[in-house]
């Protein structure tokens, strides 16, 4: 299952480019050369650690065992901070019709993103010392990103029609196989022990999810796509009305010197309401009479 999915990732890869996709999602392009890259190396490791010969000497076995190890959790990390830009870009991509909205819910997803990893890292366990940090820090990444992903794909299945979005198009492709594999990982996570082996039955369940996304961006890649037309919205639609104040909450308009009220502004309004006040009483018996 292993060889095919490097064998599904470079598929990928290969028409990600071909379609030239990685030019509207560079993030996840260089998401795809990372896997496309590390995996046959970390394969290699694995495999020469699994054989007697990797193994003989104790040496020689600690010094695979600390490359793999060393180059396992880099390619992890960086494949988690990777992921976070690659969330940022289906979000812009699926709000590109909507300039102001896109720009402020940037900002917005921004801040979130960065609260989800203070969050995340506040959350790991000190206890550990030395190496046996890298997976700890290493894992709280994961799980931030991979609860955005999650909440990512409820916003777009939520607001779909409002965006005028296709199920077709890659931006909800995307989304939807990082919230399968995402949802794997967090039903497979409280059932999997902290020691399992590769054979236990729930990893080739976890592994199947992994093949079953990339199946998904397969289709999402080798079918043609939509041609993306420009959205026509009602002027009285509310999502062009939200659209409108976020454009005006980033503009800073022109600016109109207005003049300054006197330092005396308090008792010339009470002088005004005297005046009235006694013009009103000297028509009163004149009215009278």
């Amino acid at each position: 299952m292993c060889v095919a999915e490097f064998a599904l990732w470079a598929l990928l890869g290969f028409l990600f480019w071909k379609k030239g996709f990685h030019r509207r999602f560079p993030a996840m392009g260089a998401y795809l050369a990372l896997r496309v890259v590390s995996m046959p190396v970390l394969l290699a490791l694995f495999y020469i650690q699994s054989q007697p010969w990797g193994r003989s000497s104790t040496p020689v076995y600690f010094t695979y065992f600390a490359f793999y190890f060393y180059v396992y959790w880099a390619v992890y990390i960086a494949s988690a901070v990777l992921l976070f830009f690659v969330c940022i870009e289906v979000f812009r991509s699926a709000l590109s019709a909507f300039s102001g909205l896109m720009k402020f819910g940037v900002v917005i997803f921004r801040w979130a993103v960065l609260a989800s990893v203070i969050v995340s890292l506040s959350t790991v366990n000190f206890e550990h010392r030395g190496i046996l940090m890298i997976p700890a820090i290493a894992y709280r990444l994961m799980r931030s990103v991979s609860i955005l992903e999650l909440c990512l794909l409820g916003f777009l299945c939520i607001t779909l029609n409002a965006l005028r979005l296709s199920v077709r198009d890659m931006t909800f492709g995307i989304a939807l196989g990082f919230g399968i594999m995402s949802s794997s990982d967090f039903v497979l996570a409280s059932f999997i022990s902290r020691k399992t082996s590769l054979t236990d039955p729930l990893q080739f369940i976890s592994e199947a999810a992994i093949l079953f996304s990339l199946g998904i961006w397969v289709a999402y890649s080798a079918l043609p796509e939509r041609a993306r037309r420009p959205v026509v919205m009602p002027v009285n639609s509310t999502i062009y009305r939200w659209n409108e104040i976020a454009s005006a909450l980033g503009h800073a308009g022109t600016q109109v010197a207005m003049p300054q009220p006197a330092n005396s502004f308090f008792l010339t309004d009470v002088e005004n309401v005297v005046e009235k006040v006694l013009s009103r009483n000297l028509k009163d018996p004149v009215s009278e009479t």
